[in-house]
C-alpha cells in the first residue's frame, strides 16, 4: 500500500520574505532614509564643508594658529650716561690692575733685582679699566676717551709698584735695607728715577698696549 506523498516544501522568500522590487534582490534590505549614495548624507547641517576654520569665534584673529593677539615688544632700556660713576669704576680699575702688574713683576723677578714685563699684563689693565668704563658709565662718548690716560696710569703705577717690591726684597740682603712702603711714599722720586732709567722700547710698547686697549673695550661694552 503506498504511502501518501508529501507536497513539496515550498520556496523560501528571498532575504526575508520580501518579494524583490523590480529585479532588484536588495531592495528590501536597504532601512528607509538610508543613505543611497552619498556618503556624507548624515552630517548635521551647518557642519563645515571646506574651511577648517569656520568654528572660530568672531573678531579672534586668523593668521595666529594660537587664537591669542601677540603682545607688544617690550620697551627698550635707556642707555646708561654716567660719566661720574665710569670715571669712579675705570680710576678703581687701573688701582687693581696695577696691584697685579706690580705682584706678577716681582713674582718674575731674579734674585740679582733685575725683571722681565710680561705683555699680557698689561692688556689686562688696559682690558680692565676699559671694560669698567663701558660696564658702569654706559654709552657717553668721553668715556673710551678716558680709557687711554686711565690704563696708562695702570700700567705705569703697577711698573712703580714692582719695582717697589723688587728693590725692598732685594735690598734685605744689604746694610740699608728699604720698604716698598716707603719707596712708594717718602722716597717716590728716587723711584720714579730708577723707573726712568731702567725704561725701555717694551716698557713704551706695554703703555701703549694698554691705553689702546682701554679705548677699545670702553667702547664695546658700552651699554
Amino acid at each position: 500500500m503506498s504511502q501518501p506523498v508529501q507536497p513539496p516544501n515550498p520556496p523560501q522568500q528571498p532575504y526575508g520574505g520580501g518579494q524583490p522590487a523590480d529585479g532588484n534582490p536588495y531592495a528590501a534590505q536597504q532601512q528607509p532614509g538610508a543613505p543611497t549614495g552619498n556618503p556624507y548624507a548624515g552630517q548635521q547641517p551647518g557642519a563645515p564643508t571646506g574651511n577648517p576654520y569656520a568654528g572660530q569665534q568672531p573678531g579672534a584673529p586668523t593668521g595666529n594658529p594660537f587664537g591669542v593677539p601677540y603682545a607688544p615688544a617690550p620697551p627698550q632700556a635707556p642707555a646708561r650716561n654716567n660719566v661720574g660713576l665710569g670715571i669712579a669704576a675705570g680710576f678703581a680699575a687701573a688701582v687693581v690692575g696695577a696691584l697685579v702688574y706690580g705682584g706678577v713683576m716681582r713674582a718674575l723677578a731674579d734674585e740679582d733685582g733685575s725683571y722681565t714685563q710680561v705683555g699680557w699684563v698689561a692688556l689686562g689693565v688696559g682690558a680692565l679699566v676699559g671694560f669698567a668704563l663701558g660696564k658702569v658709565g654706559g654709552r657717553n662718548p668721553v668715556l673710551p676717551v678716558l680709557g687711554v690716560p686711565l690704563a696708562l696710569v695702570g700700567v705705569f703705577l703697577g711698573q712703580l709698584f714692582g719695582l717697589a717690591l723688587i728693590i725692598s726684597w732685594w735690598s734685605e740682603a744689604g746694610p740699608d735695607p728699604v720698604t716698598a712702603t716707603e719707596l712708594l711714599t717718602s722716597r717716590l722720586s728716587d723711584l720714579v728715577q730708577v723707573w726712568k732709567e731702567e725704561a725701555d722700547f717694551m716698557t713704551v710698547a706695554f703703555l701703549g698696549i694698554a691705553g689702546f686697549e682701554g679705548f677699545a673695550l670702553a667702547k664695546k661694552t658700552a651699554a
